[in-house]
């Protein structure tokens, strides 16, 4: 499938790859990576990515229903007044509790079935705090094993599995703790979603196409925010809704999973060659592609021992090799701390839009729909000028609309214009957010990538954590807050190598190695 980008003449820069003399064993034999392989002889994103993308990216949907279903489970719904002891227009809290009731009944949400208002209010937040607490500690955790013994495809098959059990559980909670520890197990579960759903999607296409590939698997989180908006319309009762939403988790995994294959990148770099060759040979055909006799795959780092023979053991790599390593532990730094300010302001902003008093569904909704043209402009331009100018941009477009919103006083037109401050500056943050998964895709080679991305999802959730509290501060130091963060996190963005058109590294070896070869001539760098 062609990129949407449109190019015109040849304008658009080849891959470094194309200079790259491929690697010879011995005559007869080509040795590739699988960047090579993919642009020489299976094609970058043919049919084969393009259903493999498809089916993986549905699982961002999924994150979509388990994350958002908070906003409609845990609203506080309308009441009436139905004695004469009730003051329209206040607040329940001192009031006599037979003077007024729940519009929609108790069942409707969880706030209206236990209460949890005036000085139980704070429960409220507790929950949606400790959902994000177990997203963190499962970004870390499912990171950590999708890159080791579990795999890409066995990591998401695991956090559905998990996913599906706890979401539909926690429509039976019989009290609110029993709901607190059902929805931190379902935060634990989905946190892992996102991220090996990412990788595992965008690991099988070729370099020229993994940028726009990458910033377009938002479209399903955006698209699963909109459709939930729909099933909560439908279904009014918070347990009924948490079992309809929970139910796609379970049907992914006996129709979709099994289509999805493992990485290839993975099986190379745990030492299974000929596994990782039977996909390739498999993506080739389905492409219309062949591989000629003779080319086989290799890691970047890939070694001959004594005898001549190639070195096929697993290539390991941890969180502690990132943090060891001067080039990749500041890498680490700089994307934890953009990934924290980023999530800040997009939470924040979309927590201000949410509080507008208005049809609660149908903003939804619009908000979800809202952020698609901002991933559309930044797939748009992410090969034209770069991951790295895109990053700061994006983050600073935000910035000067949060300024904007909080140097606006006043009520009546100049509070609708600070509202359109707010909903363009989510529409930077929300091209900030889709371009760093891709960006922080790049900057980690194979063997640490998801324990990177998990990382920096952890620091992504801490934000999404305090997003709330600084919401409460007022009508416009919310934005004061959120403008500092956007100019600070596109600050530190200026640190950040571009990684346009530069191959995935496989091992932390071969990274460190074709880095250190850019300090000369940038020809010679292997992949």
């Amino acid at each position: 499938m062609e990129s949407p980008v449109e190019r015109s003449g040849n304008d658009f820069r080849q891959p470094l790859l194309d200079k790259i003399p491929a690697k010879k064993e011995a005559e007869g034999e080509e040795r590739l990576c699988i960047d090579e392989m993919l642009q020489r002889y299976c094609g970058e994103f043919g049919r084969w990515q393009m259903k493999h993308f498809v089916l993986t990216c549905l699982a961002w949907a999924l994150e979509a229903f388990h994350t958002m279903v908070m906003i409609f489970a845990d609203q506080e719904p309308e009441w009436r007044c139905v004695g004469s002891d009730c003051r329209v227009g206040s607040s329940t809290c001192g009031m006599d509790p037979s003077s007024w009731e729940w519009t929609a009944g108790k069942g409707s949400s969880t706030v209206s079935e236990w209460g949890l208002i005036c000085g139980e209010k704070y429960k409220v937040g507790l929950v949606q705090a400790l959902f994000f607490a177990g997203c963190m500690i499962g970004a870390g955790v499912f990171g950590h094993l999708s890159d080791s013994k579990l795999g890409r495809k066995g990591s998401l098959t695991v956090v559905c599995i998990i996913n599906s059990i706890f979401g539909i559980a926690t429509a039976f909670s019989p009290n609110y703790w029993t709901y607190v520890v059902l929805r931190f197990l379902t935060g634990f579960s989905t946190g892992g979603v996102g991220l090996t759903a990412f990788v595992l999607a965008n690991e099988p296409i070729g370099p020229s196409k993994r940028g726009v590939a990458g910033m377009s698997t938002f479209y399903f989180f955006s698209a699963g925010i909109a459709i939930l908006s729909g099933i909560a319309y439908v279904f009014r009762s918070w347990r009924e809704l948490f079992i309809v939403s929970s139910l796609p988790s379970l049907l992914f995994l006996i129709i979709v999973i099994p289509f999805i294959s493992e990485s290839p990148r993975w099986y190379l770099v745990r030492g299974k060659v000929d596994e990782a060759m039977k996909l390739m040979h498999c993506i080739a055909k389905t492409n219309g592609r062949h591989i000629p006799d003779g080319v086989t795959l290799v890691v970047d780092d890939d070694v001959e021992d004594k005898n001549g023979e190639r070195n096929n053991t697993a290539v390991e790599g941890s969180l502690k090799d990132v943090i060891l390593s001067p080039l990749t532990r500041i890498r680490l730094l700089l994307t934890v701390a953009i990934s924290f300010t980023v999530s800040i302001v997009y939470y924040g902003l979309s927590l201000n839009v949410v509080n507008l008093k208005t049809n609660l569904y149908l903003n939804v909704f619009v908000n979800a729909v809202a952020e698609m043209p901002a991933f559309a402009i930044t797939a748009g331009l992410l090969d034209k000028y770069g991951r790295k100018p895109l990053s700061i941009g994006t983050q600073w477009f935000s910035c000067v609309f949060c300024l904007a919103g909080f140097a606006i006083w006043g009520a009546g037109t100049w509070k609708s214009v600070r509202m359109v401050a707010g909903v363009l500056g989510i529409f930077g943050m929300a091209g900030t957010y889709n371009l760093l998964f891709i960006y922080i895709a790049e900057l980690f080679p194979t063997v640490v990538r998801n324990a990177a991305l998990g990382c920096a999802t952890q620091a992504s959730q801490m934000g999404a954590i305090l997003a709330p509290f600084v919401v409460v501060l007022g009508d416009e130091l919310p934005f004061g807050v959120f403008a500092v963060c956007g100019l600070v996190g596109g600050g530190l963005a200026f640190y950040l190598p571009e990684t346009l058109n530069k191959p995935l590294y496989d091992t932390m070896f071969g990274m460190h190695e074709a880095e250190s070869n850019r300090g000369g001539r940038e020809e010679e760098v292997v992949c």
